[in-house]
């Protein structure tokens, strides 16, 4: 079906999806935050996004979602079309059973919607990486020893050979979908090798960007996943009807970025007028860096913003965050993402 209309369309059109940081904002807590997460993605489906991704952080004021799989079932429970996945779980935090365990869960649960995107870094800080998992022993080949053992909780096993000594239940045959995700070359490079599909974190590390987009294409393995190179990128989207305003929404994640960078990581505050203005140039340069995959402003701009960013990345699919702090601006945000390019409500 063609969209609405061709004239205001991102161009090519490529699958849109929501990435929700779950954002406790200044004042608020994680209640109201799984609140507003619930309503997004109710109306993300409307809007005719692909998928819906939450992300596992710790130790972080501003952010809900560290329980990852558990929010997934209250977003996958809520909602009736739109794959549900995590952007993604931490692998080095957990064991892959227990990922296996609760990710066959929530696909038995809720059949065909579930995604597991699976990340190397821990996630947080050293001190809070070591309360996660105590027994942390900095081995490299960790990572993909992991990954391939998940894969092999979720594979089932043919008839005629003897069941594994450990076995995943629920989890065992459940097929959910893996990618690999990263900020760094070394996803990009596991990830083709694998064969599964890869997403970036373009949307706050996009330094290695391009390199690591080249060397998944270029290095991809056929699996029985994936027969070709698939590549997902983060954008930040900060929509509004008019520049002026979109510039004032963003400053909250302008403002949430430069904290963490200082060490004081809190609740995501609200928007600060001209906020740019009043900033020192190596922080402004820190914050351009970190934020280049960005648009800010009106539908033109975006537009224009995602547009460019598309014909320059070839990406598959690009994942939307609208880190901002008024709810139903947020909304609005992700309605005029929609509708610019031409996404069908279902």
């Amino acid at each position: 079906m063609a969209p609405p209309n061709n004239q205001t369309c991102v161009s090519p059109m490529i699958p849109l999806s929501v990435l929700d940081l779950a954002p406790i904002t200044e004042g608020s807590d994680a209640t109201a935050a799984f609140a507003n997460t619930v309503e997004l993605a109710r109306h993300a489906e409307a809007l005719g996004f692909e998928r819906y991704w939450l992300a596992e952080h710790h130790n972080m004021p501003g952010i809900a979602s560290a329980a990852t799989a558990v929010v997934m079932g209250h977003v996958a429970g809520a909602t009736r079309r739109i794959r549900v996945g995590a952007g993604g779980i931490m692998l080095p935090n957990h064991a892959p059973l227990v990922i296996a365990e609760q990710f066959g869960t929530l696909e038995a649960l809720y059949p065909g919607r579930i995604e597991l995107g699976l990340g190397r870094a821990p996630g947080t800080d050293q001190r809070t990486t070591q309360a996660l998992r105590r027994n942390l022993q900095g081995d490299t080949d960790a990572f993909p020893r992991d990954v391939m053992e998940l894969q092999a909780y979720f594979r089932k096993t043919p008839p005629g050979e003897n069941r594994p000594a450990v076995t995943a239940v629920p989890g065992d045959g459940a097929e959910v979908p893996l990618w690999i995700l990263g900020s760094s070359l070394y996803g990009a490079q596991l990830a083709a090798a694998l064969g599964l599909p890869y997403g970036f974190a373009s949307h706050f590390a996009p330094g290695a960007m391009m390199q690591a987009i080249d060397i998944y294409r270029t290095r991809f393995e056929p699996s029985a996943q994936l027969d070709k190179p698939y590549v997902l990128l983060g954008f930040n989207a900060f929509a509004a009807d008019d520049d002026a305003t979109g510039v004032f929404l963003k400053s909250s994640a302008q403002q949430s970025f430069l904290n963490l960078r200082q060490g004081k990581a809190a609740q995501l505050p609200p928007p600060v007028a001209d906020f740019e203005a009043s900033l020192e140039p190596a922080a402004r340069a820190m914050l351009d860096d970190v934020l280049a995959c960005s648009a800010a402003g009106s539908s033109a701009t975006i537009k224009a913003g995602l547009e460019d960013f598309i014909k320059r990345t070839e990406a598959d699919e690009v994942m939307i965050c609208g880190h901002i702090f008024d709810h139903a601006a947020r909304l609005h945000s992700y309605s005029i993402v929609a509708e610019l390019a031409g996404l069908t409500a279902s």
